[in-house]
């Protein structure tokens, strides 16, 4: 007669390999199975597939992002939009997106996380396909369908990076976490570019919304086959020390049974009370609302002063000169792998010799990318290579940022709150971050006094841009870019002090 063993269900077995652990299940007569020894060869393979395939799907996330600001005048001559208009395609994209992700943080830190992300996939696939066959005159149909592409795209920021931060302890965390954060700043970059050249291209701006599409079939293939359906959530050293390194509770350390489930309302309450979430996370709205001005704007702001300055002639048919979407794109993409990777790597070292010097390097380059930032803007009106060069280094320090900020949040929250706490902080940081500021800028570019009134509120440095002639978006981006990123400083300066 075979043993209770012999009759275990194969496929549950597997499933244990999958997910690291040693596996033995209670026989009919209460006799355990002998554990099962996993392979780290195996284990290590499985890992960096999952990543790959999550870092593959947060390409596709970013780059439908900024898909309608890298073709923003098209768009805008098509649907004969003013300013106000067109800030509003990405400001109900964003607010469709934050109002989401609570919802989904919920629901990550509950239910199965794989199929939230491939019905998230799925779906926003789905509709931006759908949008690229819109006509003229159906705009609200099209405001509506990047509203549901930004819900869609929420189930996914959420609820990834807290399948990155189960596989992986305290060492490699911050490294596999700033490789998925590269793919922000990258993927932005070559949704402009790949918005500018298929547009360019085809000489018709709708089939830039026809490509991340069928990219999103095929990240949503690679999920169902490589991503295991259950990664175990661990209770780890890593999970039981803050940034500080100070224990944080009996439930987070490794030996310690769990307590009971908790409701989302006490989640908030809990998360509420944490000095260093809260801190991090007005730091991030602060950075939000700069990134969600400067995202939209860029493109636009430049071609505007090149027709100043009479370097391009004004485009007075559909397909539009797409050269400084191309170019920013670029940007974006080298300054953000290139930013990303410092970033985690000086959070690295810094970390052995000073446990809070997260903050500071947030603090650090935020301060610096104000002055970059700042002084791009004002050069416009002279030079146009010198603003590319100095929003080069605007981006690249805005960039160190992305790791960094994720890994506080998942050092200073137990891990069965984390879905809800990025969720959170999503909420946070659109709201009252790129959530509006799009809009306002379209908003008070139309506004005839603009210029009037900001001369008598902005140094006279800053109201040169009224004779120079641009429009309403110039002092504008020029004045988020200063307050904006001195605020985030402010914020994680602050919050220094209060790691718990």
């Amino acid at each position: 007669m075979q043993p209770p063993c012999a009759h275990e269900d194969t496929g549950l077995q597997l499933q244990a390999l999958l997910e690291g652990q040693n596996y033995g299940a209670a026989a009919g007569d209460g006799t355990r199975c002998p554990a099962v020894p996993v392979p780290r060869n195996s284990l290590a393979v499985r890992d960096c597939l999952v990543v790959a395939v999550l870092c593959f799907g947060n390409l596709i996330n970013f780059m439908d992002w900024f898909i309608v600001p890298g073709i923003l005048l098209d768009i805008q001559k098509y649907f004969g939009l003013s300013d106000g208009k067109t800030g509003l395609l990405q400001t109900v994209f964003t607010l469709c997106y934050m109002l989401a992700a609570p919802i989904f943080g919920y629901l990550g830190d509950r239910y199965n996380r794989k199929i939230i992300l491939g019905a998230g996939i799925l779906f926003w696939s789905g509709v931006t396909l759908g949008s690229s066959f819109i006509t003229e005159s159906y705009y609200r149909i099209f405001v509506l369908s990047r509203g549901l592409v930004g819900i869609g795209t929420a189930s996914y920021s959420t609820i990834a990076p807290t399948i990155i931060a189960d596989l992986f302890e305290e060492g490699k965390r911050t490294t596999v976490l700033s490789i998925f954060y590269i793919f922000i700043p990258v993927g932005s970059g070559c949704g402009y570019m790949l918005a500018a050249g298929m547009a360019q291209s085809t000489g018709d701006w709708h089939w830039a919304f026809r490509v991340t599409p069928c990219m999103g079939g095929l990240a949503l293939v690679l999920l169902i086959l490589l991503v295991p359906p259950r990664i175990q959530r661990r209770t780890a050293r890593h999970r039981a020390l803050s940034i500080s390194g100070t224990r944080r509770g009996a439930d987070e350390t490794p030996g310690v049974p769990r307590t009971a489930k908790t409701t989302w309302c006490q989640d908030v309450g809990s998360l509420a009370k944490n000095c260093s979430f809260v801190w991090s996370s007005l730091g991030l709205t602060a950075m939000a609302f700069v990134t969600g001005a400067l995202g939209m704007w860029v493109p636009l702001f430049l071609y505007r002063a090149q027709l100043v300055q009479g370097i391009v002639p004004p485009c007075l048919q559909e397909s539009c000169n797409s050269s400084n979407s191309l170019i920013f794109g670029g940007i974006t993409v080298g300054t953000g792998i290139v930013g990303v990777v410092a970033g985690a790597e000086a959070a690295r070292r810094l970390r052995k010799m000073y446990n809070k010097a997260d903050p500071l390097i947030c603090a650090t380059s935020m301060f610096s990318s104000a002055l970059c930032l700042y002084t791009a803007l004002m050069l416009a009106q002279t030079s146009i290579l010198s603003t590319f060069i100095f929003i080069a280094f605007g981006e690249l320090f805005l960039s160190v940022n992305w790791a960094v900020v994720t890994d506080i949040l998942l050092y200073v929250v137990t891990p069965r709150r984390q879905s809800t706490a990025i969720a959170l902080q999503i909420l946070l940081s659109h709201l009252l971050g790129d959530a509006g500021s799009p809009y306002l800028i379209g908003a008070v570019s139309e506004l005839p006094a603009s210029g009037a009134f900001l001369r008598g509120k902005l140094p006279q440095t800053e109201t040169q841009n009224c004779s120079f002639g641009l429009p309403g978006p110039t002092l504008q981006i020029t004045y988020i870019a200063h307050t904006g990123s001195r605020t985030q400083t402010l914020f994680f300066t602050c919050m220094k002090p209060l790691i718990l």
